[in-house]
């Protein structure tokens, strides 16, 4: 089987600004780079490339997704400055079989909610609380490896009701230490594709520093990826009469 295909995409504005104060400490190469990172380091035969939205077609122009088999996708402040014709080619993609990782705020992502069909709200609050990943399908292939509890320090804290449609599969719920709970690793299917949202991931904490996350993303990638589908999107066809109904 030949080497997984992944591309990393990060918005890039709090790295460009320096929004926290000392985020270059912990995420030197970018929010982008330590998930790569991570990538490189759980599948070390993946081909990993990064994308940012500064760049030309944000990055993704049609040969780097024909070249994806999955796709991450971070994003937080600039969630109305992806151009629609990128959206609209990153969602053709998916149809085809593409797989799609979105990652913490990404959940508001112009491609999340159209995907969805729904506003993909939540409740938030950011007091540096513990937050506790836990495992409620450990048969999933996502979950393999993962300690439950997953342990993070300090993280943003999101809570119910969010608003997306029934999962296909949840595969992990976080409680915090405020009171809150989230369900913060679901999955779904659109067309071809599959989907895996996961929501620990701020940028004020190093959580893509993390081993336990990383496993995570990495078992994700594995999951989405499709790598012999056949990438055409679903489409409405007229295939001709053949044996099975008694003619030739």
């Amino acid at each position: 089987m030949s080497p997984l295909r992944v591309t990393v995409w990060n918005e890039g504005v709090h790295e460009s600004t320096q929004d926290p104060a000392g985020m270059s400490e912990y995420y030197p190469e970018g929010i982008h780079g330590a998930i790569a990172e991570g990538v490189r380091e759980q599948i070390p035969d993946a081909t990993v490339r990064t994308a940012l939205l500064s760049d030309a077609e944000h990055g993704l122009p049609e040969p780097v997704l024909e070249d994806t088999d999955v796709l991450l996708w971070w994003g937080h402040k600039a969630h109305g400055q992806v151009c629609d014709e990128v959206v609209d080619r990153v969602q053709r993609h998916v149809l085809s079989g593409m797989g799609l990782l979105v990652l913490h705020s990404g959940h508001f992502s112009k491609i999340f909610t159209r995907l969805l069909g729904t506003t993909c709200s939540l409740s938030w609050r950011n007091a540096a609380e513990r937050e506790l990943v836990w495992t409620v399908d450990p048969t999933h292939p996502i979950a393999e490896g993962v300690p439950s509890p997953l342990v993070i320090p300090e993280q943003e804290t999101y809570g119910e009701f969010f608003d997306i449609p029934a999962p296909d599969e949840l595969v992990f719920i976080s409680s915090f230490s405020g009171g809150e709970v989230f369900r913060s690793g679901v999955t779904f299917r659109r067309g071809k594709g599959r989907l895996f949202y996961f929501s620990p991931g701020d940028e004020r904490y190093p959580v893509y520093n993390r081993p336990e996350i990383r496993r995570v993303l990495a078992n994700g990638i594995r999951w989405a990826a499709r790598p012999g589908v056949d990438r055409a999107a679903p489409s409405v066809s007229n295939p001709p009469r053949d044996w099975y109904l008694g003619e030739g």
